[in-house]
């Protein structure tokens, strides 16, 4: 088969030809329509991603949507012929989905959402698992809560402010002024970060007293920012970019609580996949249900254009999830 392999970390991907994998015991063999490009990817290419554990040579990618092809010994959720999504390799030794086929864990798919497509569907494993475990096994967000969401436009933002929505909750989300209107249609009350003082929109949008949830994807400084936006007493701080060193002691002083969010650990580590796909099946159910649309980005990156596809990410400039196509690579 064909596949991309990341030989040396700073170097471009090699197109070459590797031997198509045989699904083992627990596992499916898929074969890949869309694989779609994440800012990790690009660490991971970059070497700056310690925390994937990537060995090398590899094949990298992180989601994928495709066709199940056949089935190892084990598996009776999937069949040959179904139309699958999932957060699936690209790190650790797993194989990644810049390859026509991956021979991939059944535990960590589900079946693809019928309402969309599979470029679609590759857009959202990683930024809306990250967004549920933030959001619903970390914060238990439901109907009556005030959230607000770090960078509502973004990868995980866009997703998460759509999860909280349809949880019942009011969603408020922070951006830069080109992307407020995006944050709007989304359903979100839009913030605009760079006029706006954390103070203020506290004030104006709660009283004071802060958000119940508070989900950062931003990092850095804004997650400083969110320990002193959470609910007195019983708000919860959640963050997807939870590095670098943090004083506590605003969230503290107002006896709130934090969590931080690694959805690469059970592929790391091998504990919890389960869980992954059940993730997934719930996501699937929203994006069926019509409460859950992915922002993509409309051009079409190949192969043969996958330093195009990186370069849109790393630059920021893409307009939605950048994605490649791979059947007929």
């Amino acid at each position: 088969m064909q596949a991309l392999v990341l030989q040396e970390f700073g170097k471009p991907l090699d197109l070459t030809e590797i031997a198509t994998p045989s699904p083992q015991d627990g596992q499916v063999l898929v074969r890949v329509h869309a694989s779609g490009v994440n800012p990790l990817d690009v660490k991971i290419l970059a070497g700056k991603a310690a925390h994937a554990q990537r060995r090398l040579p590899a094949v990298p990618g992180l989601d994928l949507a495709g066709a199940v092809v056949a089935v190892g010994g084990g598996v009776d959720r999937f069949a040959p012929g179904d139309e699958v999504y999932g957060l699936t390799g690209g790190v650790g030794d797993l194989q990644g989905s810049l390859a026509e086929y991956a021979a991939v864990d059944a535990r960590l798919l589900a079946r693809k959402p019928a309402r969309l497509d599979m470029r679609e569907a590759a857009a959202l494993p990683l930024v809306a698992m990250t967004a549920w475990e933030g959001l619903v096994d970390r914060a238990q967000v439901r109907e009556g809560m005030d959230v607000l969401v770090h960078g509502g436009a973004g990868g995980i933002g866009h997703v998460a402010v759509q999860i909280a929505r349809a949880r019942g909750a009011r969603v408020f989300a922070t951006g830069s002024a080109d992307s407020l209107q995006t944050i709007e249609a989304l359903g979100a009350i839009p913030i605009d970060y760079t006029t706006t003082d954390p103070s203020t929109y506290i004030a104006d949008h709660t009283g004071g007293r802060g958000f119940d949830i508070v989900f950062d994807t931003v990092g850095g400084r804004t997650l400083d920012a969110s320990f002193t936006a959470a609910r007195v007493h019983t708000g919860h701080v959640v963050s997807a970019l939870g590095w670098g060193e943090h004083s506590l002691a605003p969230l503290s002083f107002r006896g709130a609580t934090y969590s931080g969010v690694f959805t690469l650990l059970p592929m790391l580590t091998g504990e919890g996949r389960e869980h992954h796909g059940e993730i997934l099946e719930q996501v699937a159910a929203l994006a069926d249900a019509g409460k859950l649309t992915p922002l993509v980005d409309p051009r079409h990156f190949t192969f043969s254009t996958i330093t195009d596809a990186y370069d849109a990410v790393e630059t920021g400039t893409s307009r939605g999830k950048v994605i490649v196509d791979v059947t007929g690579a």
